[in-house]
């Protein structure tokens, strides 16, 4: 007798509606305008009670027909782009590189022109510099695939341009950290250049990439881990992206993601000896983007007893959960902004895996996950 197929929410008609709805770009205005039918019945409510000579009433009201003129306009100037024409934004070649990974902020929503053709030529070049095998950390090859076209992508609206990120099939840890790590230094030129990004992940339809890669992609060999939309800032933006913005633009503070034990119960004091060397290295790897702003990296600071003083020795990079790819992603996005603050204070150091033993970790936790070490030269 067949075994019953066990029921999924993901195979439910509400489902897949969203996604339909998601993917074509229109669950933005659906879930504002679920927010003015709500404005609306609690109007209604009002005047059925007899409250409609008071706020119960005339409040929400109010609020509805002001929102449904914003989600008229939206509509008009963003959905059909119906609106005047934006400049290029100017570059950033004046902030220094800690203000300059500060002020990179995701950009949900993109202007319709395309990059001009001396920032296309100079983000490919910074595209192939680092994709070398040189600038890697593993041994496994890496790319970037430049597609000009409307992915089907969400939350972000108005993008055309996306870089892919490319991995091997066959799952290498190191490979993916190298993603992340090598892409955000990707990022970090393109804002200075003054072009937006955003990194997607979860919200990319692979079909759709896969169908626009071509032939560029073997889908038996690669593996595509996620794609950053590039492109210019829009001021003109769906009022749900808006507040999505300000939901995602939060973080942890610095003593829930760097420590000063392997165990990961003392929060490192930055601030003193001899962590305060590193200065701004902990504040841009606090604001590092991730997966849904899920920040999934521990930073656990190593000292040793040589000739009877306390050296700090390394710092370990790990992540907090399971996560295959995201996690992994974000850890080296961590790497990419620790690695190019240290250099900027010319403190010395280079990335390394150990083992267990070379970090004499038996009484580490298993979450957070060892990854890799910066090991102080």
């Amino acid at each position: 007798m067949p075994l019953e197929k066990q029921w999924s929410f993901e195979d439910s008609a509400i489902w897949k509606l969203k996604l339909r709805l998601q993917f074509s770009g229109w669950l933005q205005y659906i879930i504002h305008a679920i927010w003015i039918l709500v404005l609306l019945l609690i109007a209604g409510i009002g005047w059925i009670i007899g409250h409609w000579q008071a706020l119960l009433f005339w409040l929400p009201l109010g609020l509805a027909t002001l929102l449904s003129i914003a989600l008229f306009g939206t509509i008009v100037m963003v959905k059909y782009g119906l609106h005047p024409t934006e400049k290029v934004p100017a570059n950033k070649h004046h902030l220094d590189i800690f203000d300059l990974m500060r002020s990179r902020k995701s950009c949900r929503s993109f202007q319709s022109r395309n990059l001009t053709a001396e920032h296309h030529a100079e983000l490919l070049k910074t595209v192939q510099f680092h994709s070398q095998p040189s600038q890697l950390l593993g041994q496994k090859t890496i790319r970037f695939e430049y597609i000009k076209a409307a992915l089907t992508v969400w939350p972000v609206v108005g993008a055309h341009e996306f870089l892919v990120a490319i991995a091997p099939r066959e799952y290498d840890r190191l490979s993916i950290i190298d993603v992340g790590r090598s892409l955000q230094k990707i990022v970090i030129q393109a804002t200075r250049m003054g072009i937006a990004t955003c990194w997607i992940g979860p919200g990319a339809d692979n079909k759709s990439i896969q169908q626009h890669l071509g032939n560029k992609i073997d889908p038996t060999k690669d593996h595509v881990i996620c794609v950053c939309a590039i492109g210019y800032d829009s001021m003109y933006k769906p009022l749900f992206i808006r507040l999505f913005n300000k939901l995602m633009h939060k973080r942890l503070p610095l003593s829930e993601l760097f420590f000063a034990d392997p165990s990961f119960e003392t929060p490192l004091d930055t601030k003193s000896n001899p962590y305060c060397d590193y200065g701004r290295c902990y504040e841009v790897c606090q604001w590092s983007p991730s997966s849904y702003n899920g920040q999934t990296t521990r930073f656990a600071a190593v000292t040793k007893q040589i000739n009877g003083e306390e050296k700090l020795i390394r710092f370990d990079f790990c992540t907090s959960i399971s996560s295959r790819y995201y996690a992994a992603v974000a850890l080296g996005i961590w790497c990419a902004n620790w690695e190019i603050g240290c250099a900027v204070l010319n403190r010395r150091g280079h990335f390394a895996v150990l083992s267990s033993k070379e970090r004499a970790s038996e009484a580490v936790p298993e979450f957070p996950r060892y990854d890799i070490s910066w090991i102080v030269d």
